[in-house]
């Protein structure tokens, strides 16, 4: 193993996406249960995430399924990936990640994104426009000073004031001025960017100023990564996401996950293939010794310490197994 690797701590972002013929309470049992097999592989951290309004994304609360995951598991680390700031009360968030760090002390990540929604539909219901994306700086700084008791109102945030909850920005755009201006550990993806996420990387160490929460910049790259026998059963792992995303943007909404064999068969317009072929490109896929090579290269690339790793497919095992795999690369 090469030495890059081996100095890399590997996480797990999931999504809890929907599969056909599987409910939404199946999804988020599958996170959980994902978590446990992800702790016993030595995984560093397990994010979850939030999604409104998507009929293939069961994550729509990330705290209350934080918490199931911490309470099912003893030593992995658990958080966000993200919050998405703009939709809630910083008072309310740092509430949250107070009460789940009193309850699981020294697992908790707090992951923070700017996003306010997919569509016009899911703005309105959440009370939000697209505007308020822009304000996320501010949030986050109101956010940081309920833990530090600094809230100019005179009220204290319990039980989050005094606890320290490590928070990260989730770098899209703007995100990785955000975190080197705030002194945080950034997350950017992704892979098949690499060009984007090296500009957004440099921007971020060239600017970073150390904060209370860090003292020298902390770079988490992520992206998808598939490791199977083969190079094509690598391919397949990706294929339901990569029709999902192609049917997402011919259609307007993004489905549960189909079966591979499925998509496989699909006789699909120039449109739909274009954006199917675009979605499984650019992906860290293939063999171990295939994925070690090109993670490696990824490691050299970035100077990260860190990998999240955001892979969904419609086959639990096959992920569970490619999962297994990506371990043994990663512990040697």
């Amino acid at each position: 193993m090469s030495s890059s690797i081996a100095t890399t701590r590997f996480s797990v972002l999931d999504r809890s996406r929907t599969r056909e013929g599987h409910t939404h309470p199946e999804a988020l049992r599958d996170t959980v249960r994902l978590a446990g097999e992800l702790e016993g592989l030595g995984y560093h951290r397990l994010w979850v995430s939030e999604h409104h309004g998507v009929p293939g994304v069961a994550g729509s609360a990330p705290t209350v399924l934080a918490a199931a995951v911490a309470a099912a598991t003893r030593t992995i680390r658990v958080g966000t990936g993200g919050v998405m700031l703009p939709n809630h009360r910083p008072l309310v968030v740092a509430e949250q990640f107070g009460v789940l760090e009193s309850l699981f002390p020294g697992r908790i990540d707090m992951g923070l994104g700017r996003s306010v929604g997919f569509t016009d539909g899911v703005r309105k219901a959440l009370g939000r426009d697209k505007e308020d994306a822009e304000d996320f700086e501010t949030q986050l700084r109101e956010l940081l000073g309920w833990f530090r008791g600094t809230s100019p109102t005179g009220v204290h945030a319990r039980p989050a004031e005094g606890l320290t909850v490590p928070p990260f920005v989730l770098a899209m755009g703007e995100g990785a001025g955000i975190a080197a201006r705030a002194g945080l550990p950034m997350v950017i993806g992704d892979f098949r960017n690499r060009e984007k996420m090296l500009r957004g990387i440099d921007h971020y160490r060239e600017h970073f100023r150390p904060s209370p929460w860090a003292s020298e910049p902390y770079v988490v790259v992520s992206g998808t990564v598939a490791v199977a026998g083969t190079p094509e059963e690598a391919r397949r792992l990706l294929v339901p996401e990569a029709w999902a995303m192609a049917y997402s943007r011919t259609h307007g909404t993004f489905p549960p996950l189909p079966p591979a064999e499925r998509v496989e068969a699909l006789t699909m317009t120039g449109k739909e293939r274009g954006f199917y072929e675009s979605g499984l490109a650019g992906h860290i896929a293939g063999t171990e010794e295939q994925v070690a090579h090109e993670l490696e290269t990824v490691l050299k690339e970035t100077g990260a310490q860190e990998v999240l790793v955001t892979t969904s497919t419609y086959d639990r095992e096959a992920l569970l197994d490619s999962y297994r795999r990506l371990a043994a690369i990663t512990s040697g």
